[in-house]
């Protein structure tokens, strides 16, 4: 089979499985679709255990009612039950979800959302398709047709969200501006440790939990996983925490350094569109200097 017929296969098989998603997703079949989606509350809070992994999440006690029947479930996060919580205080809602009838298979999510048609996966198996669409074009024809097939469409999506971005940064400038300050203390110093399997390297991953109560009484405790240049000895320390009052899971240690932060992002936004935008020109123009 020539590499022709491979590009074929290719294109074929993650085709037919963008079909049978977007299809999926029209009939209402998917599980993202099917899924029954309600609102939680945390009842309760444990306070983690120092030197603990972080990929547990805070423990929590949450209470959700069940739409179809009514009934009352109290029930907790151990073991997977989707996203990880990493801010909690008691009262906050968070999403719960599980299959049509199976509460007992529920699932959390830190936001209240539809949770999507579930078309994820089926675009980006028709992204497979146009990548392999692509290369084929660049190997039949050259390097500009790699450029104009990857860049061009790259380069459209980042003019089209340049403008979200620069309100959410403006946005985000305006919360900073507005938070509170409160004291709080770092309580525990999670730790995971992970060993590559190739060559024994070990890396070890740090994230301090601060506990702090907001100025309306809500006692929060959260992951803090950037702003401390020595998460290590992080337990005990005492720190300021800043704060947006209608959502405390929103917080930094440092309004400067955030606000630093996103207008570096901005900027790293604009140089980003404006070279993949420049390549894309570049392979336009070889396109059409071989037509």
């Amino acid at each position: 089979m020539s590499w022709h017929g491979y590009v074929a296969v290719w294109c074929g098989v993650f085709g037919t499985l963008a079909l049978v998603g977007y299809g999926r997703s029209l009939a209402g079949w998917t599980r993202a679709q099917r899924a029954v989606r309600t609102t939680g509350r945390i009842e309760r809070v444990g306070e983690p255990r120092h030197g603990s992994s972080p990929s547990d999440g805070i423990a929590v006690v949450v209470s959700f009612q069940d739409p179809a029947t009514g009934a009352e479930f109290t029930v907790t996060n151990d073991g997977e039950r989707g996203e990880r919580i990493s801010v909690a205080w008691a009262g906050r809602e968070i999403g719960v979800s599980y299959p049509p009838g199976s509460p007992h298979a529920y699932r959390f999510a830190a936001g209240v959302s539809d949770g999507g048609r579930g078309l994820g996966w089926p675009t980006f198996s028709l992204f497979l398709v146009y990548a392999g669409l692509v290369v084929a074009a660049a190997i039949d024809r050259g390097w500009p047709w790699a450029l104009l097939g990857f860049c061009g469409p790259w380069a459209l999506s980042g003019v089209y969200h340049l403008p979200g971005n620069a309100r959410d940064r403006k946005r985000r400038i305006a919360e900073l501006a507005a938070m509170s300050a409160v004291p709080g203390r770092f309580v525990a110093v999670l730790k995971s440790v992970t060993v590559d399997a190739d060559d024994g390297h070990t890396s070890t991953r740090l994230v301090p939990v601060v506990a702090f109560t907001t100025l309306d009484g809500r006692a929060v405790t959260a992951y803090c996983e950037s702003g401390l240049p020595d998460p290590a000895g992080a337990r005990g320390l005492d720190v300021t925490i800043h704060y947006a009052p209608d959502d405390p899971a929103v917080f930094t240690l440092d309004v400067e350094a955030e606000r630093r932060s996103w207008k570096r992002d901005m900027v790293a936004n604009v140089v980003g569109v404006v070279t993949v935008a420049a390549a894309a020109v570049v392979g336009a123009i070889g396109v059409w200097s071989k037509g």
